[in-house]
């Protein structure tokens, strides 16, 4: 039942920039930090970053605010081959308000659906995202 729950819509905006990252030329790490506009019940786009490393993505996330963040992460492999997968990190770090929990438990399906990813990870405290971590979520 939980599944078909949508509390929020994404931003058209939104939506069309998620669309563009997903096959965007660059080569470096990025990030697309989005949160919910709580009065207009829409995940909106809260911060957009280039060249940003695992470690300083942590220390853009509030540390009692849930926050969705897509982010695109530039992996070397051991072979010299490189691949830059596209990952759905939900930050719902412990202490956040019970009704805010809610409003992004409740998004984050509709949210991974639109921008169509299949990595999706979930942290409860923002100093857990760390390049080890990241790298261990993801296989490497």
């Amino acid at each position: 039942m939980s599944e078909s729950l949508v509390v929020c819509d994404v931003a058209e905006d939104l939506v069309e920039k998620l669309r563009k990252f997903r096959f965007r030329k660059e080569t470096n790490n990025a990030a697309i930090i989005m949160k919910i506009d709580k009065d207009k019940r829409l995940v909106v786009l809260d911060e957009e970053l280039e060249g940003i490393s695992p470690d300083e993505l942590k220390d853009e996330l509030p540390e009692r605010q849930p926050r969705f963040i897509v982010y695109s992460y530039k992996y070397q492999h051991d072979d010299g081959r490189v691949s830059y997968p596209l990952c759905f990190i939900f930050s719902s770090p412990v202490g956040c308000k019970p009704e805010q929990q809610m409003m992004y438990a409740g998004s984050k399906n509709k949210l991974v659906q639109t921008a169509e990813l299949t990595k999706v990870f979930e942290i409860r405290n923002t100093e857990d995202l760390t390049e080890e971590w990241l790298r261990e979520k993801l296989g490497f």
